[in-house]
């Protein structure tokens, strides 16, 4: 792996190879926030010709160095966030600690894993696989105070925290980083899908993306990696970060200072 973007002609040659999870882990820390602040950062990947998906699912555009730096993210995030649809597509299980970011983890007051929280409406999920059965730290539920009594009754007797984040049957985007901020959750990483990732970005609370451009074409008819409502006008961020390895290029673009508020 190397760095193109900020880099000088000597790091540029020193910090060529293969980068270990601790190193990325140095590369992709989150800024330091305000007392009262969150920072929602997503990670996903992308095709040369826009596709988010390939057959319904992300990991077909996926590579190694792409999967090493998705570890890298879940390691330093407080919790990770994913749509029911994505659950269900992409096979989710819960997040599992790593020795690599033990201490990194302890150091910063962090468990040993991030917790995992799927956003869903109807709950239509199943509550019997292992992302509700065994995970290091109990699964969130975020949906809406309408949501179907009976579900959500099923959901905390798989042990799973049901969350309310919005007033009718369906989670509203723009109170989900406050309402995970005030269980002290201020690290966010959302993997997507792409509805969500649309309904956050329409909604002006996402503060930061990490993008894999995959070398790789998929033709028509592929899922951007956003779906969402269209914003009034186009939302500029700044790149702060990109590298490179077998192709596949991984940028950081962050919005300005501060981070989501609560």
């Amino acid at each position: 792996m190397r760095r193109l973007f900020p880099v000088t002609d000597q790091t540029a040659t020193a910090e060529a190879g293969e980068w270990s999870l601790d190193r990325l882990a140095d590369a992709y820390g989150y800024p330091e926030l305000a007392q009262g602040k969150c920072w929602l950062r997503a990670n996903m990947v992308g095709s040369l010709d826009g596709a988010g998906q390939h057959d319904g699912r992300s990991r077909p555009l996926s590579g190694e160095a792409d999967l090493r730096i998705f570890g890298a993210l879940r390691g330093l995030a407080d919790v990770v966030i994913v749509g029911a649809q994505t659950v269900r597509q992409e096979g989710y299980g819960p997040a599992r600690a790593r020795a690599e970011f033990a201490a990194r983890r302890a150091a910063a007051g962090q468990g040993p894993a991030p917790a995992v929280a799927v956003v869903s409406a109807s709950l239509d999920l199943d509550f019997t696989g292992e992302l509700f059965t065994a995970p290091l730290v109990p699964t969130l539920v975020l949906t809406g105070a309408g949501a179907d009594p009976a579900r959500v009754e099923e959901a905390r007797k798989a042990g799973a925290e049901v969350v309310v984040a919005g007033d009718g049957a369906g989670v509203d985007p723009a109170r989900v980083p406050g309402v995970l901020a005030g269980r002290g959750f201020t690290r966010l990483l959302t993997e997507g899908g792409p509805r969500l990732l649309g309904q956050f970005v329409a909604a002006g609370v996402l503060d930061e993306l990490c993008l894999a451009l995959s070398p790789v074409l998929t033709a028509g008819g592929a899922q951007r990696i956003t779906d969402g409502p269209p914003v009034a006008v186009p939302r500029r961020f700044a790149l702060t970060s990109l590298l490179e390895e077998d192709g596949f290029l991984f940028g950081r673009y962050q919005r300005g200072e501060g981070g989501s508020g609560t």
